[in-house]
């Protein structure tokens, strides 16, 4: 995910810091790359959250039930789904992430060295829950396609976005995309604070490290 993002941010803003259309494109093809690794598992891990879990055993039986049932495209039901709900929530979250970012460092560029993890941990919060907010609809459609047919879900004749969203708004209204929003802020708000400044925190430390070897020191 983040190696991607830093090979395209590299790519496409040519080292300059305030290129936002970099930030989000890098963003977007970064969620791209690890959807396809990620949407397998979050679909088996969203069936076995759902109340009814009992259907499966666990891990291992959830996946061949599934593959045994309904093939291995159930696993990719809701690939296109989750990469254009991520699409617009990764770049959302990268460009924000990286505004907010560079806004802090200006406020106080002296004490930057000293408080580096509290301004990665700020603007990542601020990011993941806007972010968070904006997305919610998208993420009620794909919960709905990775769930559907299980326990009390609809099972819809597509995976259709537009089709998924007519059924939700049908039988809960407009409000029922929402559904959630509060939980999910909450939960990207701290957990996006904790990426970001571990994340950055990692960087300069191995970035050091390269500094170090290649003065040969």
């Amino acid at each position: 995910y983040f190696s991607v993002y830093e090979v395209c941010k590299k790519y496409f803003s040519g080292e300059n810091p305030n290129n936002s259309a970099a930030h989000a494109v890098s963003g977007v093809c970064a969620t791209v790359a690890s959807d396809a690794v990620f949407t397998p598992m979050d679909t088996v891990k969203q069936r076995l959250q759902l109340g009814n879990s009992a259907a499966y055993r666990g891990v291992f039986d959830c996946v061949k039930k599934v593959l045994k049932e309904e093939g291995f495209g159930a696993f990719y039901a809701s690939y296109r789904t989750t990469v254009l709900m991520n699409a617009p929530y990764t770049a959302v979250h990268f460009t924000t992430y990286e505004a907010l970012k560079r806004g802090l460092i200006e406020i106080s560029p002296e004490s930057v060295s000293d408080e580096r993890v509290i301004v990665h941990a700020t603007a990542g919060a601020l990011a993941g829950a806007s972010a968070a907010v904006i997305t919610t609809p998208l993420d009620v459609v794909k919960t709905q396609l990775q769930c559907q047919g299980v326990c009390g879900c609809d099972r819809f004749k597509s995976s259709s976005i537009g089709d998924v969203v007519k059924t939700i708004v049908r039988k809960d209204g407009y409000k029922g995309l929402m559904r959630g929003w509060i939980p999910r802020t909450l939960f990207h708000a701290p957990a996006a604070a904790i990426c970001w400044s571990t994340y950055e925190a990692a960087k300069a430390f191995f970035q050091e490290i390269n500094a170090s070897s290649e003065s040969g020191t």
